[in-house]
């Protein structure tokens, strides 16, 4: 039986870890598997590299994300037309994400994202291309699903998918098709995990959505 002040530590280690972040702006708390980031660092990047960090630490079940973005001063700190202007730059060069469908707002460096697309990739490629520039404070991607496809949703084309899958293969993972929605359920082992599976569910024709439900279930128990 592991005790939270392992977890604790291996999230710090985690975080430590990542050249990008600094160790002393973030601060760690587990209880139960649930962990809290506290602190203030300098770009919306970092905010999520901590996160993913997290995340991908065996025993993590949840986690609670409660850092602050603050650009400093110099080049960290730009005005809201210049972040504009850097975000369609940044699409303009990304060949996965078509500009001309997606809408751009920005206030207080904070950029949402809306329009609509035909995967879900490209809707992620999208969040990604905003969530590396300087001076973003957070994103909102409201970006839709609106497959061109008139294909049914095969079922038993996911769950083949699933199982090709090296870190998917010996789970037990159901899926539920109702229309243009897809919904897994089950229990896996890792968030790394449950992400590929959703991963690979959106890839599957005719998805407009997928209800993620895996329970990430760690073969260890928690305690004080």
């Amino acid at each position: 039986m592991r005790v939270n002040s392992d977890l604790q530590k291996d999230v710090q280690n985690a975080i430590r870890w990542e050249p990008s972040l600094n160790e002393t702006e973030i601060g760690v708390t587990a209880k139960d598997g649930i962990v809290t980031l506290s602190g203030t660092v300098d770009s919306f990047w970092k905010k999520s590299q901590a996160e993913e960090a997290a995340k991908n630490t065996a025993g993590v079940k949840a986690v609670v994300e409660k850092i602050e973005v603050k650009p400093g001063n110099g080049s960290f700190k730009k005005e809201d037309s210049e972040i504009a202007a850097e975000v369609l730059n940044a699409f303009k060069w990304n060949l996965v994400v078509p500009s001309d469908k997606i809408k751009i707002k920005v206030e207080k460096g904070w950029v949402t994202l809306d329009g609509e697309l035909q995967w879900n990739y490209q809707r992620e490629a999208a969040r990604n291309a905003v969530s590396n520039l300087l001076g973003v404070t957070g994103v909102s991607n409201n970006i839709k699903i609106k497959s061109v496809t008139q294909d049914e949703i095969e079922k038993k084309d996911i769950e083949s998918a699933l199982a090709r899958n090296w870190s998917l293969q010996d789970l037990d993972i159901q899926v539920k098709v109702s229309g243009t929605k897809v919904t897994l359920t089950g229990n896996v082992e890792s968030w790394y995990q449950k992400n590929e599976a959703g991963r690979i569910a959106w890839n599957a024709p005719g998805a407009l959505s997928v209800d993620n439900e895996l329970i990430i279930d760690y073969q260890f128990e928690l305690a004080d």
